[in-house]
């Protein structure tokens, strides 16, 4: 393909501290577990990631029927409907819920406003795995919408009004709908906090500090990521003439000139945008414009750290962790903070069976 002039690298970009924690967990349930190591859906809404844990003998399931009794089996980051958590955990096997932090607000929320009578009218997509979990947590008092047309043609509530949405939705889309709802319902419930994933209104609004100065602009992210399509929609919102979406470098079109901007989602690898960014080739190199600076961290789940303690115990006492001292009552467990993601990723590549090398 021809070069393009530059490319204008948005930032933040690429893994939120959900997914961050999530493909952490995963990759731990593969170094604690004997495998098979099951995970119920996607554990995130990216293919090279799920094909990469795939490769590591990860098995993905849409059903528990698929889970034999007693394997360990991971929840994913979306949230999983209450019903399903509990019928999981009566299974006998370990189970890790890898469920964003931010999701379970929501489904908080959701608990009790329904407790409380309310009408919760959710703003989300129809079959996505967020907004079913979350509309399994009291569905007779969940109206889920996602236009405003289906907005204006709810009936009206005997009771309050609450207003709750999706984490991933486009932050102007969901404005548009609140600015409905109020008018319509002047004493609507909406959480003192919104409902809005902090990475991804961030990535959004990285987006349009660069979407002017580009003639074209690339997302990186799967097709089932609903924050990576909220981003193409800004982008489009923003005025750009010319919106591609790719899961990998060999998707780019040929056509690209000018400048070109790059933003990721929340779960595509940022070894994918780099990957990116040397296929584009820019003859005038890369500016990168930082919009908003995150240092947002969710630790791994409590039942998978309670693992992970055992199993470096384990490994401390035969000599495979250095300088580890199963006497010193000191924590045998790595700074989960210094371990991201990324790392976790490559990991996988170079690891040996459970508890017969170093840790991650």
């Amino acid at each position: 393909m021809n070069k393009v002039d530059r490319v204008i690298l948005a930032s933040p970009r690429g893994f939120c501290a959900g997914v961050e924690m999530a493909i952490k967990s995963l990759a731990w349930m593969t170094r604690v577990f004997e495998p098979p190591v099951y995970c119920y859906h996607e554990i995130v809404h990216n293919e090279v990631v799920v094909e990469r844990f795939r490769s590591m003998g990860v098995v993905f399931v849409e059903s528990l029927d698929e889970v034999p009794p007693g394997a360990p089996l991971m929840l994913s980051a979306h949230g999983s409907p209450p019903a399903l958590v509990e019928r999981a955990r009566e299974r006998g096997g370990a189970v890790v819920n890898a469920v964003c932090p931010l999701v379970k607000k929501v489904h908080h929320e959701v608990k009790v406003r329904a407790r409380k009578g309310y009408e919760i009218v959710y703003v989300g997509h129809e079959g996505h795995q967020e907004a079913i979990g979350t509309m399994a947590v009291a569905p007779d008092a969940v109206r889920r919408i996602e236009h405003l047309d289906e907005l204006e043609a709810l009936p009206d509530p005997e009771g309050p009004v609450a207003f709750l949405a999706q984490t991933t939705l486009a932050a102007d889309e969901w404005h548009t709908l609140l600015d409905a709802a109020r008018r319509r319902w002047p004493d609507l419930w909406v959480p003192g906090t919104s409902d809005l994933c902090f990475a991804t209104t961030n990535r959004q609004a990285a987006l349009k500090a660069i979407a002017e100065r580009c003639d074209a602009v690339v997302v990186i992210g799967s097709q089932t990521s609903s924050n990576t399509l909220a981003l193409e929609r800004t982008a489009r919102t923003a005025g750009c003439a010319v919106v591609v979406r790719v899961d990998d470098p060999a998707e780019l079109p040929t056509d690209l000139r000018g400048t070109v901007g790059v933003i990721a989602g929340a779960s595509a690898p940022e070894e994918i945008v780099q990957a990116v960014v040397a296929h584009l080739d820019p003859v005038q190199g890369v500016e990168e414009v930082r919009a908003v600076d995150e240092d947002e961290y969710f630790p791994l789940p409590r039942e998978l750290r309670e693992h992970i303690k055992l199993l470096a115990a384990v490994a401390a006492v035969a000599g495979l962790v250095p300088g580890g001292d199963p006497t010193a009552g000191g924590e045998l467990v790595p700074d989960d903070r210094s371990l991201s993601a990324a790392m976790a990723l490559a990991a996988l590549d170079r690891s040996p069976a459970p508890a017969s090398g170093p840790l991650l």
